[in-house]
């Protein structure tokens, strides 16, 4: 048995070590109506893993649960193409084990502190009063829940601090492109980018982890970007702001997924909105091609990800 972690498995590896349970869920095999199994995702600080254990029994339904530590001994197989994990023991941790939960958990790059404070410094940077009165009202009801919360449940950002890291990454590179795009307002294209996924909070329920449980009733039924439009609305009553910024402000929101299947009923119609759609897709895009490629050799191809139109991505050796 190798004490392994995630991004160092290669098929054929039989490990034994501690990791965190992102999601765990005992279901019924395809062959029978009674026998189950237990089909968990299982995570630590260099990756997750999807594990099977195909005999799933009281015990182990009662006692392995989301967001605990557990010890698990398993073999790495391989199943369509990505490792899986085939379980053969598997216990929740105890005191004994001095094992700290904080070491198994996927973090933004940076603080979400000094994360935050960037954040703070582009709000500073705002001239317009309406739109900086909005912009701080709205993130200071979130900004407990923002420094820890993931930007998605399993796609990109998805790890603690992930929407903050998100936000800072755009409002970077949006600076960045303002000296080449002069003519765009500076205050609208930074407030959209602050704003643009914050209501995700309200979408997605998540723990102090960042492991995201599942999506409330409301995110399920309007979705962040109704959720945001919501938020703006109501900043905008409590600071009586000007009906032509809310609009604005609102605009940015609402397309900002560009195509009505992926929640934008509206195209862009301002160039800042265009902007903020092609920083929140370069974002996403580059984040997952980091991800899908950081643990790689040069010369290899990273599995096939979804979130790129299902295509492998090649680290060169340059």
């Amino acid at each position: 048995m190798e004490n392994k972690k995630i991004g160092e498995f290669n098929k054929g590896d039989r490990i034994e070590n501690f990791f965190l349970v992102k999601n765990a869920e005992c279901k019924i095999t395809n062959n029978s109506t009674t026998n189950k199994y237990l089909d968990l995702m299982l995570i630590d600080s260099t990756g997750e893993i999807n594990a099977k254990l195909w005999e799933c029994n009281e015990n182990i339904e009662a006692s392995i649960k989301d967001n605990i530590l557990v010890k698990v001994r398993a073999v790495v197989n391989e199943y369509r193409g990505k490792l899986q994990l085939k379980v053969e023991k598997i216990r929740p941790s105890t005191e004994e084990d001095n094992v700290n939960i904080d070491e198994f958990i996927l973090v933004a790059p940076y603080k979400s502190e000094d994360m935050f404070e960037t954040l703070l410094d582009y709000i500073e940077k705002i001239e317009n009063k309406d739109i900086k009165r909005i912009t701080e009202n709205i993130i200071s009801k979130l900004s407990y829940k923002l420094m820890h919360y993931p930007a998605a449940k399993s796609n990109h950002h998805a790890i603690k601090g992930g929407l903050l890291y998100h936000i800072t990454t755009m409002l970077n590179a949006a600076e960045k492109l303002l000296d080449i795009y002069s003519y765009l307002n500076k205050d609208l294209l930074y407030s959209g980018i602050i704003l643009h996924d914050i209501a995700k909070i309200m979408e997605m329920e998540s723990s102090e982890l960042g492991i995201v449980s599942k999506y409330s009733t409301e995110g399920q039924l309007l979705g962040h970007i109704i959720q945001g439009i919501g938020l703006i609305e109501d900043a905008a009553m409590e600071i009586n702001a000007d009906k032509e910024i809310v609009m604005l402000l609102q605009h940015m929101i609402l397309t900002h997924h560009y195509e009505p299947e992926y929640g934008s009923p509206k195209k862009p119609m301002i160039p800042e909105a265009e902007m903020l759609h092609h920083l929140d897709v370069l974002d996403a895009r580059m984040y997952d091609m980091r991800k899908a490629t950081k643990d790689l050799n040069p010369g290899e191809f990273s599995e096939k990800v979804y979130s790129l139109d299902g295509i492998s991505i090649y680290k060169s050796f340059i």
